[in-house]
Parts: C-alpha cells; sequence; structure tokens
C-alpha cells in the first residue's frame, strides 16, 4: 500500500470543535469560559483606570468585587484544565490548547490583581484632578486598546495581531521610563507633593507589568496556533547582500 503524502497542517483545535468528540466539547467549553473570564478581566482594568482618573470610591469597591469573582473562575478553570489532562490524555493541538489555558487563565487572574491595585490606590487621591504626567496618562489610553486588541487575538486565533500587541508592549516600557523621568522632576520641583508622585510611580509600574502579562498571553497565542515559541527568540540579522 503506497505511502500517504498528506503534508497539510494539523488542524487547531479550534477548528476541530465542530467533530462533535468529547474531548472537542471539552475543549470548546474550556475556551468560551477563558474566554469570557479575559472579556471580564479586559472590563475590569479599564474600569479601574477611569476610576483612577475620577477618584471613584465606589467605582473602586466594585473592582474589587468582581476581581473576586474573577479569582474563583481561575481556579475552577484550572481544576478543568487538570481534569482533562488526567481523563482524556490530549496530544498535538489539544495538548497546546489545555497549556495555552493554563498559563493565560494565570496571567488574565494576574491582570485582574493588578486592576484592583490600582483601584485601590486611586483612593489614595482626591477628587481634585491630580498632576499626572503626560507619560502615564499616556500609559492609561494604550493599555485598555492593547487589552482590546489581544482579546481580538485570543478569539480569532490571529497570530499577526498577537505579534502586533507584543510590540505594543515595547512602547508601555519606554512610557514607563518617561514616568520615572518625569515624576522625578516634579518630585524636584514640589518635594511636599513627593508623595502623590510616588504612588503615580507605582501605578505606572503597575500598567507595566499589565503591558507584560498581555505581551505574554499574546505570544503564547503564538504558540498555540502555530507551535511557535517565541518568547526571548533572537531577532533576525538584515541581510546584508541586499543592502
Amino acid at each position: 500500500m503506497p505511502e500517504s503524502n498528506d503534508t497539510s497542517p494539523e488542524p487547531s483545535p479550534i477548528q476541530r470543535v465542530a467533530e462533535g468528540t468529547q474531548l472537542d466539547q471539552q475543549l470548546a467549553s474550556l475556551r468560551r469560559r477563558l474566554i469570557r473570564e479575559a472579556s471580564q478581566a479586559v472590563d475590569l482594568l479599564s474600569q479601574s483606570i477611569e476610576v483612577l482618573w475620577t477618584a471613584d470610591r465606589e467605582g473602586a469597591k466594585e473592582v474589587k468585587r468582581i476581581e473576586k469573582q474573577i479569582d474563583l473562575e481561575e481556579v475552577r478553570i484550572e481544576q478543568e484544565c487538570f481534569r482533562i489532562l488526567a481523563l482524556q490524555t490530549p496530544f498535538g493541538a489539544d495538548f497546546r490548547l489545555i497549556t495555552f489555558s493554563l498559563k493565560a487563565n494565570s496571567d488574565i487572574e494576574r491582570l485582574a490583581d493588578h486592576a484592583s491595585t490600582i483601584a485601590k490606590i486611586s483612593k489614595r487621591f482626591n477628587a481634585e484632578s491630580p498632576d499626572w504626567p503626560g507619560s502615564l496618562r499616556e500609559m492609561g489610553e494604550r493599555v485598555p486598546v492593547m487589552c482590546q486588541e489581544l482579546l481580538r487575538a485570543v478569539i480569532s486565533a490571529d497570530t499577526k495581531a498577537a505579534k502586533e500587541v507584543v510590540k505594543r508592549d515595547k512602547i508601555i516600557d519606554q512610557l514607563d521610563k518617561q514616568t520615572f523621568i518625569e515624576l522625578t522632576q516634579k518630585i524636584e520641583s514640589n518635594p511636599t507633593s513627593a508623595s502623590d508622585y510616588m504612588l503615580m510611580y507605582r501605578i505606572s509600574r503597575e500598567l507595566e507589568r499589565v503591558g507584560d502579562l498581555l505581551g505574554n498571553i499574546a505570544e503564547d497565542v503564538v504558540y498555540l496556533v502555530t507551535g511557535d515559541i517565541i518568547r526571548h527568540a533572537p531577532k533576525k540579522k538584515k541581510d546584508k547582500s541586499k543592502t
């Protein structure tokens, strides 16, 4: 019997959920739960930043309440991943989906933690508009946009969009450094407000860490779809023969 020459790529678990096997159904349910959790965390982060600008104390309490719900769901999703691993022994693309879910689930829960911390810090400011550094304001505008872009990449399994999120994380890193410079100057010129400026830098660090987490999840989207691990991958050298 002649050997098969079928070299078609292995279908992803996202493409195979219509087959109707028990494993496919469980993976489809797991993916839906993960997307719901991610959507909730993304909305929570946007809400926490809005609470920060407005010093909305009631809004800060609501952020904390939702964050606790995400904590509980994170545990449930992790338990479901382990249950599928133990009972179904998945391999290939199915195994990648479960490992992606475990890693992304943890990072999503940490996003909610950072949202809660930002909301908590917001209560330290009064209702009057503080002297926010421009770079910190820009971080607060860029991070929610990154969240939405990542969510779309997860839902559509779009590796190109995921890689764009990774690039945007580097911009957040640069803004964090610029915020440090701006706040240092503000402290030097107005030392009596140093405590407020230190809190602002803490917020900058929270947002910088959020950017890192979004980048981590985006890298895992690439792994889920292609099987390639792009974390710490060396940059491609330019072809000198073309210069």
